[in-house]
């Protein structure tokens, strides 16, 4: 927020209850380069694809890798760590700038997700900057062969939980398609609260108060947000990293999956904070590396900014993180205060036509249900069907995070994030005076944040919603 100040291929791959049964495939040449190819899951008229391409010849600063879809249905749906483009049946990946040097022997690690119809066949030929990456296929699994199909791989799956809360359900979570999905492949929601400044209302955030979260409320998921101007981390990057770091481990211990929300707001370009997102989340990403809990926001609310500026920072920022945490979900704020660039005139295509390049990816929706309705809640219906969102950040109120509860206009949207199985964070769990607040005023002067008796009507609405059954699919 805030004005006030405060988003398989291969028939090898069949889904087998929950899990996918992963039929890996290599094609490899003898000279210019070697090709893996793995199917990493597939679900109904959706797969992903992980590549590794491998350089046998001379050391390359740029590369493009060039295949084709056997089945003209086939598309290219989004794609991470390349440009990726499709002309018909041909699909191109070019290196992006962190990772175009490619010596001899030296691997890049790309992927994509696509869409199918009828049958996926895998591909049967790809080149490298031209050269054909052809000769015998090598199973990465059990050796090289002579092209006689693969053989199937044990399939794993994870065993039943053995604890109840929102982490001991789900494990780690991962973007299926469109989705976010628990570590049984299965689409999920998340329901919880975001703080506000922590700058500000630090007090808010303690052991009393996580408890009454996780355990009263039953939250899913806990969001940090700490500003990066407006009095935050650029005044004290050590404290303020502390401060985040303290949090989620209160988080962890509670079983609450938590979302670090990088909170820019003003200026409205991430770029501004690139080199303090990179510092920031170096530090944040190695800390949580080993958790399976942690969610990254890597830019609140862009204002004022095009979406290929956006995408750029995000494409620098990712890989800092997945150099200490390869798993970890990472959201993407969009354009207009995350608006998916509705509320600069904009819309949903511009992130589907020119989607960020990195696997596990979602994107940030905000809205305030008295500001943004009818249109906002169209955008999202047509965008859920093809990029993953995430609404890191949402009020009952208007968009400044006052004026009166508007309990209709609520109501519809959790019926929409509900239906489309898309997380949500409320705006906030704070004492502020602001309507959006949960908490009475001077609640978090106490010890006492359990029950209705210290929330204002939009706490008292958005608890009752929060606190429902999850029902986390587990097979």
């Amino acid at each position: 927020m805030k004005r006030s100040a405060a988003a398989i291929l291969a028939a090898g791959a069949v889904a087998i209850g929950s899990a996918a049964l992963v039929l890996p495939q290599a094609f490899a040449a003898a000279e210019g380069c070697r090709v893996q190819y793995t199917v990493a899951s597939q679900w109904q008229g959706g797969f992903q694809a992980n590549v590794q391409i491998t350089n046998l010849g001379d050391a390359i600063s740029n590369w493009s890798l060039g295949f084709a879809f056997p089945n003209s249905a086939q598309r290219l749906t989004q794609g991470w760590n390349a440009t990726w483009s499709q002309s018909g049946a041909n699909v191109t990946a070019t290196n992006v700038n962190w990772n175009g040097n490619l010596a001899t022997n030296a691997s890049a690690s790309i992927g994509f997700t696509g869409s199918w119809s009828g049958s996926n066949p895998s591909p049967a030929s790809f080149t490298l900057n031209g050269v054909a990456c052809t000769g015998g296929v090598t199973n990465p699994t059990t050796g090289p062969t002579t092209g006689a199909p693969p053989t199937s791989p044990a399939v794993t799956t994870p065993p039943p939980p053995t604890g109840t809360t929102p982490v001991a359900i789900n494990g780690q979570l991962r973007v299926c398609g469109v989705n976010l999905c628990n570590q049984y492949n299965r689409p999920i929601q998340l329901r919880g609260m975001s703080t506000h400044g922590i700058q500000w209302f630090g007090s808010c955030y303690n052991n009393n108060s996580l408890n009454a979260l996780a355990g009263d409320w039953k939250a899913d998921l806990f969001r940090v947000s700490m500003y990066v101007q407006e009095q935050g981390y650029e005044t004290n990057p050590t404290a303020f990293t502390n401060q985040v770091n303290n949090l989620v481990d209160m988080a962890t211990a509670r079983g609450m999956y938590v979302l670090i929300d990088f909170h820019i707001l003003t200026p409205g370009d991430p770029n501004y904070n690139l080199d303090r997102a990179k510092t920031f989340f170096a530090a944040v990403s190695s800390r949580h590396a080993n958790k399976n809990n942690v969610i990254y926001e890597i830019a609140n609310e862009p204002n004022g900014v095009s979406w290929g500026s956006i995408k750029s920072y995000a494409e620098q920022v990712i890989p800092v993180i997945r150099g200490n945490d390869p798993d970890g979900i990472v959201i993407v704020g969009t354009r207009g205060w995350s608006s998916l660039g509705v509320s600069e005139g904009g819309n949903e295509t511009e992130v589907i036509n020119n989607p960020v390049n990195a696997q596990n990816v979602m994107y940030a929706f905000h809205f305030y249900a008295a500001s943004h309705q009818g249109n906002y809640r169209d955008a999202v219906s047509r965008a859920a069907s093809r990029i993953p969102l995430f609404v890191t950040e949402f009020g009952t109120v208007d968009y400044t995070g006052s004026g009166p509860f508007d309990q209709a206009s609520s109501t519809t949207w959790l019926n929409l994030l509900d239906s489309l199985k898309i997380s949500y964070a409320n705006w906030t769990f704070s004492d502020h005076t602001e309507s959006s607040a949960a908490l009475l005023p001077g609640t978090c002067n106490g010890s006492n944040y359990t029950g209705t008796g210290v929330l204002k009507a939009s706490g008292q609405f958005i608890r009752s919603r929060i606190m429902t059954p999850d029902n986390f699919p587990t097979s």
